[in-house]
């Protein structure tokens, strides 16, 4: 994944540990879990904590940790991925709170059924965590499968969507 050298970025505090958000224009490029799998360098970013995407970023995810919001409505920038990689973020963006669906399912909906394991891969590279809700996706029987952000995290956040 490349992402632009010109993101601005800020440190956010949540329930589930310390995260990192990135903008660029007006736009959310990114939001990490600290030390999570794929988490891009920051050091050719601008730290800032007054780029009015990431401050509107942080109040949506401290309403959507609170149980005050399931859907997040912000202005997401997907291109630090390929075309694939986009239309399956796309696709995460339609798995409704409190619900789950397969890999083969999402494959499917993007109209690649075969493409299961590529699927599998750009979830994993999922730059908006939560926002893009990579963590819905769960194995074909219902297993919960891996998560760049931690096994725990994911658990944690589909029990919080839960009781919604």
């Amino acid at each position: 994944m490349k992402f632009k050298n010109t993101l601005q970025y800020c440190s956010f505090s949540g329930p589930l540990g310390p995260m990192t958000l990135a903008a660029h224009g007006d736009a959310l490029a990114g939001i990490w879990f600290d030390g999570q799998q794929h988490q891009p360098v920051s050091a050719p970013w601008t730290a800032t904590r007054s780029h009015p995407a990431l401050r509107q970023t942080a109040l949506q995810l401290q309403e959507y940790f609170a149980g005050k919001r399931t859907t997040f409505d912000l202005l997401l920038d997907l291109s630090g991925g390929t075309v694939f990689q986009q239309q399956v973020w796309r696709a995460l963006l339609d798995i409704p709170s409190g619900s789950t669906v397969s890999y083969g399912a999402i494959s499917q909906r993007i109209g690649k059924p075969s493409a299961v394991r590529a699927v599998g891969a750009a979830v994993g590279r999922n730059p908006l965590s939560i926002v893009v809700p990579c963590h819905r996706v769960v194995g074909a029987n219902g297993a919960l499968t891996g998560y760049a952000g931690g096994l725990e995290r994911k658990i944690a956040l589909l029990q919080l969507e839960s009781t919604h």
